[in-house]
Parts: structure tokens; C-alpha cells; sequence
């Protein structure tokens, strides 16, 4: 028999990025809040302590910061006529664990989307016509429009002390910024990060094509900072370890850097960790949430009941969950009905790798996880699609995010494998290499979705979520053209030798190599119940009294990196809830 607690006002699933934006935005409230995290406690001191954290074989090798995938995993498959398998190790993408979540180990690159990123149908559809929208593409708009979004842009921006150089501010366009980006009210918080010679060469190449390169958007603190939270970050000190790694200098933005601090003073918030929530609790309408229930670190079952049950877990998590609970109604892809698990998508990125004489020396070590240039030139709608044939586009830049022993070794396919050619190879390779990348959008699809597995089940007896996804034409010719474009860089450039590392046309979605952590969808925003699991708000259309935070909302997936979007969502949320939903609880949009 479950153990029963004690009634508490909010219980807030999962302690990420999101969790931990909403319980801070809450706390004034008053309220008795609790919130559940699967993994384990982690701060940046003890846990990511220095030199302890800079461990590649623990932590970019061993995945120690990520999810264990033989207590819970996913099923993948390419089409529904194929059997799905479980995912025994996590390669293509790495849900975190523990406090912090995934906002603990990501690389910190802070985009704000396009304005047509957010209105993305309806402007193929009046650039295009809607015929230019393939049959099985299911792209819809955003509920809420950029300006709408863009106080909370900017609050994010803040709350993460964001590096960069504005290259829109109030409709003037700026000098050295991304003179494609959307109107922002304020410069970033702090100055841009320093450029390395990768990214020199790169901006060169790119002006002589007539683009307009500009360092990517950091959160990564370059300069001495305290946030709107009171909590004072350090200076990035570019040592190399960011992606797959906690920050030991409080310099990348993470709940831990940014938000834990300010936390610890209210008495009103309690943070329980390693208990998995399995799932929301409903009366017997199904219509309202009584709380959630959990497995504790015993492995007992206990029942937290809650008034407002918010889910912030992992884009993948907070699907099941919705599965499992039975909230909302299950996406069918064959009659198109349903929501939950609906427009599943992932990121679609290329790369080319670029070789040099010993005259040209990179010092990849030196870096940060967005130390990098890039042109915004062929992303979304900033370019023709008319003759292209295909919706989306990409970033395309020169990054270099570190010079590890292990996983950061650029060499020549030619090179030897093993042994004494190998490490000789290396010798002639590492100081002298860069690489160009694109990272692509990616849309949703009538048979990209997810559901729960018939099968395969996890330690708790549970079905796993399977994920059924490949890449589609749109896409495949996308990174194409895209691939075309970032060659005529790297040939300005000008390496002794490069090697492309793009999608051939008739390429299947491949689970083994990393690609990034951006999956999205599952639990889309809108303004139609029919089409979507959330409101604008991010409050669950059947069950009011609970909302769904994260990517899991995204109608498609953008080339930029998701994070910005959800901690402006977060925030714009949590807004919602302390100003309208707690003085008078229900429905914040009616259907």
C-alpha cells in the first residue's frame, strides 16, 4: 500500500532548467511547494568540483550526469511497421539526471527564435501557398507571437548573465550582431565571448561571400555578473569542459549557477530527490489532478497529493507521463486523431572537417561549449524557398567547443585506426584542425510520433515510450542545399584538406552517434485542443490543474538550440500562474 503525505499546494515534477525556474517564480507565493526529482542531489560544490568534474572518462565516456538506460529507456523504430527495439546505450541524445537535469551539462547556446520560427505555417502558407506544405508535414503556428515572448527572452537572458553582441535592438539593426534576429528590448547582459582563430578564419571566409557572421549566443558569463535572482556567477575561464559536464566555476548557466542559490533561504520549498514519479493522480472525472504518485529511493510506492500538479521532467519524460497518467487523448497516426505524443522531432545537423598545415594553430583546448561564429543567412525564412523545395533551413558556423583526449580528436579518414599511426596522426592533427557545422530545423511528420510501448517495460513494470521517427525528404534536402552552402565557406577558407559529413539523400536516422539532446513535441502548444496538449500557457486543455513545461511543447523543432525558448516559456508560465490561475484556478484559455 502506497504511503500517503501530507496535501501540498504545488508539486513540481522533475528539478531542471524548468523545475527550478518555476519553483523560484513561485516561492513569493507562500505556498507549500514540493518538488520531485528521479536523480540524485547534485551542486556545483562537491559535484562538480574541480579537477574531479574534468574527468572525460567519467563523465563524456561513462555518461555519469545522464539517465541510466537499463532502469528506463526508449523503444526506437523508423516506421510503424517495424517492430521497435530498446535504445541499450544513449548515443544520438543524453537526458540528464539528477538536479539540474540536462540544463547541467548542456553547452549553453541561448538562441531566441525567429519571428517566422514562431508563426512557421502561417508564413510558408503566405510566402508559398499551402500547397507548398507536403501532406504528411503536420507544422503548425505557436500560440503566442515573438513580442508576446520577448520580455521573457530577455528575463532568461538575464537570469543566465548571457554573452553576446545584439544585432537588433528596438529595430535598429547592429554592427557585428545577427542582423536576421527578431527586435529585442535590450543588448545581452554581458559583452560576447572572444573569438578563436577557427572562428576568424570562418568570418573572413563568410564576408567575402556577402554574409554577415556573429558570435552565437552564450550563456556563458564573460565578465562579472550578478543576476535578477540575487546570485553572483564567475568569469568563464574557456577550460574546455561544458558539454557532458557541470560547471565548476559558476560561469555556465545551470539551475545550479543561476537558480539553486537564490532558492535556499524560502522555507516553503522542499526538494525531494530520487523519487520517479510514475504517474498524475485524477479524481474519477479525469478531469481534475490530485496529485502524483512515486517510487522513493527504497523503492516504496508513496502518493503525494498536490492542488496544481506542474510537469517539468525531460521532453521525453513529461510524455509518458502524460501516457501513463491517461491525460489527454493518445496520438493515432493512422486516423490523425489524438494529441499526446503528436510531432514528435529531432535536429538535423551536417559538418565538415577541416585539415591544415602546421603553419595554422588552433588551440581547440581553449574553449567553452559556444565559443563559435556563425551566419543566420539560411535559416528558417530568412532565404527563398520558392524553387528549393523544401521548409526549414540551418545555422551554419565554426565552433569549437574543446580539444579533449578522448572524444575530441579530428583526424583524416585516411589516418590509422590504432597504434603508432594513430598517435602519430594525432600528433600531426590536433592543433592543427577546425570544422564547420550547420545545425537544421527539423519538422513533425503524420508518422513521426511517440506512444507507449506494447512490449518493453522498465524497472518499475511501466511500458517504455517508443519513438517512432526517421528523417524525411524535407529534411534530407535540406541539409543538402545546406551542406552546398558550407562548402563554399570551407573552399573560402581554404584547408589543405576537408572531409563533408552530411545526410546522403536516401539516409535512415541512425540512434548510435551523438547528435544533439534537442528532441521535441509529444505535448504541443496551441490554440486548438485538437491539435495540440497544451494551451499558451502550457496548462493541460483536459486537466486544468496540471501544465507541461519544455520542448515537449514545441509545435516543430527550430535550428536553433531549444533552451531559450524553454526558459522563456517557463517564465512566461509562471507568470500566468501567480497572476491569474492561483486567484482564481481553471481553464486560462477557454477551447
Amino acid at each position: 500500500m502506497a504511503i500517503k503525505k501530507p496535501d501540498v499546494d504545488i508539486v513540481i515534477v522533475g528539478f531542471g532548467w524548468t523545475g527550478s525556474l518555476m519553483a523560484k517564480e513561485l516561492a513569493e507565493s507562500g505556498l507549500k511547494i514540493v518538488a520531485l526529482e528521479r536523480g540524485e542531489s547534485r551542486d556545483t560544490y562537491p559535484d562538480f568540483a574541480y579537477p574531479k568534474i574534468t574527468d572525460e572518462l567519467t563523465y563524456g565516456i561513462r555518461l555519469k550526469l545522464f539517465q541510466n538506460a537499463a532502469k528506463e529507456t526508449v523503444t526506437v523504430r523508423h516506421n510503424s511497421s517495424q517492430t521497435a527495439l530498446p535504445y541499450r546505450r544513449f548515443g544520438s541524445f543524453l537526458p540528464g539526471d539528477g538536479v539540474g537535469g540536462a540544463g547541467s551539462h548542456w553547452n549553453g547556446m541561448l538562441w531566441r527564435p525567429l519571428e517566422a520560427d514562431l508563426q512557421m505555417r502561417s508564413t510558408v502558407i503566405e510566402k508559398y501557398g499551402a500547397s507548398f506544405i507536403p501532406q504528411d508535414m503536420t507544422v503548425q503556428d505557436y500560440p503566442f507571437t515573438y513580442a508576446e515572448m520577448e520580455p521573457y527572452f530577455d528575463k532568461f537572458e538575464k537570469i543566465c548573465g548571457a554573452a553576446g553582441q545584439a544585432g537588433n535592438i528596438q529595430g535598429k539593426i547592429i554592427e557585428g550582431g545577427n542582423p536576421f534576429e527578431s527586435a529585442r528590448q535590450n543588448a545581452y547582459p554581458t559583452k560576447p565571448l572572444k573569438t578563436q582563430y577557427a572562428g576568424i578564419l570562418f568570418s573572413e571566409a563568410a564576408k567575402k561571400l556577402g554574409y554577415h557572421p556573429f558570435p552565437v549566443p552564450a550563456a556563458n558569463c564573460s565578465e562579472p555578473y550578478t543576476n535578477p535572482y540575487g546570485v553572483q556567477m564567475g568569469v568563464c575561464n574557456y577550460c574546455g569542459f561544458c558539454e557532458r559536464f557541470g560547471c565548476y566555476n559558476y560561469s555556465k548557466a545551470s539551475p545550479q549557477s543561476c537558480v539553486l542559490p537564490a532558492l535556499k533561504s524560502y522555507q516553503n520549498i522542499e526538494l525531494r530527490t530520487q523519487c520517479q514519479v510514475i504517474r498524475v493522480n485524477t479524481d474519477t472525472s479525469g478531469k481534475h489532478a490530485t496529485g502524483v504518485t512515486y517510487i522513493n529511493a527504497e523503492g516504496q510506492e508513496v502518493e503525494q497529493p498536490a492542488s496544481l500538479v506542474i510537469l517539468s521532467a525531460f521532453q521525453l519524460h513529461n510524455v509518458r507521463l502524460l501516457l501513463l497518467s491517461k491525460i489527454g487523448k493518445p496520438y493515432n497516426p493512422i486516423t490523425g486523431e489524438g494529441v499526446v505524443g503528436r510531432n514528435y522531432a529531432y535536429q538535423m545537423n551536417g559538418g565538415i572537417n577541416l585539415f591544415f598545415e602546421k603553419d595554422s594553430v588552433f588551440n581547440p583546448f581553449a574553449a567553452t561549449g559556444t565559443t563559435g561564429m556563425f551566419i543566420d543567412e539560411f535559416n528558417s525564412e530568412n532565404f527563398d524557398h520558392s524553387t528549393l523545395n523544401f521548409i526549414g533551413g540551418a545555422t551554419i558556423s565554426a565552433t569549437t567547443t574543446g580539444g579533449r583526449p578522448i572524444q575530441q580528436m579530428s583526424l583524416p579518414s585516411s589516418a590509422p585506426k590504432w597504434g603508432s599511426g594513430w598517435k602519430r596522426a594525432i600528433r600531426d592533427n590536433y592543433l592543427h584542425s577546425m570544422s564547420v557545422g550547420s545545425s537544421g530545423s527539423v519538422m513533425p511528420y503524420k508518422q513521426c510520433y511517440l506512444d507507449l510501448d506494447p512490449t518493453y517495460t522498465d524497472v518499475h513494470d511501466q511500458p517504455l515510450l517508443r519513438m517512432t521517427f526517421d528523417w524525411q525528404q524535407n529534411e534530407l534536402k535540406m541539409t543538402h542545399f545546406i551542406g552546398l552552402k558550407s562548402e563554399e565557406i570551407v573552399k573560402a577558407i581554404n584547408p589543405h584538406h576537408y572531409e563533408k559529413q552530411y545526410m546522403s539523400m536516401d539516409a535512415h536516422y541512425d540512434v548510435r552517434p551523438y547528435q544533439s539532446t534537442h528532441t521535441t513535441g509529444g505535448a504541443v502548444m496551441g490554440d486548438d485542443p485538437k491539435t495540440s496538449v497544451v494551451n499558451k500557457y502550457l496548462q493541460s486543455w483536459d486537466v486544468p490543474n496540471v501544465f507541461v513545461l519544455g520542448a515537449c511543447c514545441f509545435p516543430q523543432n527550430l535550428a536553433y538550440n531549444p533552451t531559450g525558448i524553454v526558459g522563456a516559456t517557463a517564465l512566461f508560465a509562471a507568470d500566468a500562474i501567480r497572476t491569474r490561475y492561483l486567484a482564481n484556478p481553471g481553464p486560462l484559455v477557454q477551447a
